[in-house]
């Protein structure tokens, strides 16, 4: 399995990795391998991050774009004072997912209500 390595650099390189496969998914899974070894690392898992990090720089540019949309109207029915929240996904510039619900709540702040359809 080869020897340990540095803890700390090594936590700290897989970190920033993980953090990039949100929009990276061809890494996902790699980063899930070497991510198990975040306690014990050894040498052959940090040339698995090297080889990680040297596929990223020969194709930079490939990643996703994602972004979401979410707002909330605090107390907009006026039947019952219930807040409606909604949210939408969009992959480049494509609509993936959607959704508008009446939450089932009677929501005392527009903070709140943000802060329901953001959870």
């Amino acid at each position: 399995m080869g020897e340990l390595v540095d803890k700390d650099r090594y936590q700290r390189l897989v970190g920033k990795l993980s953090y990039l496969s949100y929009t990276r998914l061809d890494i996902a899974v790699a980063v899930s391998v070497v991510s198990q070894h975040m306690h014990s690392p050894r040498e052959t898992y940090l040339e698995v991050v090297y080889k990680i990090l040297r596929y990223l720089k020969g194709s930079s540019g490939k990643g996703l774009l994602w972004e979401i949309f979410t707002d909330a109207d605090w107390a907009g029915a006026l039947e019952d004072r219930r807040s409606t929240t909604g949210y939408c996904t969009f992959v480049w510039e494509n609509l993936v997912t959607w959704r508008s619900k009446k939450q089932n709540v009677v929501i005392r702040s527009r903070a709140e209500a943000e802060f329901r359809v953001a959870a």
